[in-house]
């Protein structure tokens, strides 16, 4: 039988990412029902998934499973309406594509975490979210030609939400990040080299 050891950084970083995850229900749950559409920590957990866990199965699906738990209350409670036959909500697994390859965005861009690294993978997430949610808006949708001008047109409609999609990211990934290294600051048992897997 394998000897199992404890390890304080998974377990922090794990409760870091419910917590940010938690924090997108309680302002979902308590705001105008579309006003914070797109403002959200998906975007800063799957970096923070990405940058920080070593075991790559971890950087996925801790991540993941936030995603997936958030979206599942939510589309069954307050956007119920929203899911229609859907299992979560129309078109969810182009939004968990764009978070697997967001996620993916962490672990190369961020292998050393800084400021200069973080907004760019940053801006990179918010692309890879435009361009890989809105296809899902895009095929077979009669309000858009199904071409690529039709295409062009849905990413133009979907700048507002891009835009709050990137506040969120930035704001939430500042808090995440920069609360994890200060936790890493204050107990190197958090760092890195100190964990024996």
């Amino acid at each position: 039988m394998a000897h199992l050891k404890f390890n304080p950084r998974n377990l922090v970083l794990l409760l870091m990412i419910l917590a940010i995850t938690a924090l997108r229900l309680l302002i979902t749950f308590n705001s105008d029902e579309l006003k914070f559409a797109n403002f959200s920590s998906i975007g800063a957990v799957a970096l923070f998934g990405g940058a920080y866990f070593k075991d790559q199965a971890k950087a996925f699906a801790f991540p993941l499973l936030s995603l997936f738990l958030s979206d599942f209350i939510l589309a069954s409670t307050i956007f119920s309406k929203y899911s229609g036959d859907s299992f979560l909500y129309e078109g969810w697994y182009w939004t968990y594509i764009a978070f697997a390859l967001m996620v993916l965005v962490g672990r190369i861009l961020l292998k050393n975490v800084n400021v200069v690294n973080l907004l760019a993978s940053t801006l990179s997430i918010v692309l890879i979210h435009w361009l890989v949610t809105d296809l899902g808006v895009w095929i077979n949708n009669p309000a858009y030609t199904q071409d690529l001008a039709g295409y062009w047109s849905c990413l133009v409609k979907a700048i507002p939400f891009e835009i709050r999609f990137l506040e969120g990211t930035v704001i939430y990934g500042a808090l995440l990040f920069g609360a994890f290294e200060i936790l890493k600051a204050k107990y190197p048992v958090l760092k890195l080299e100190a964990q024996a897997v």
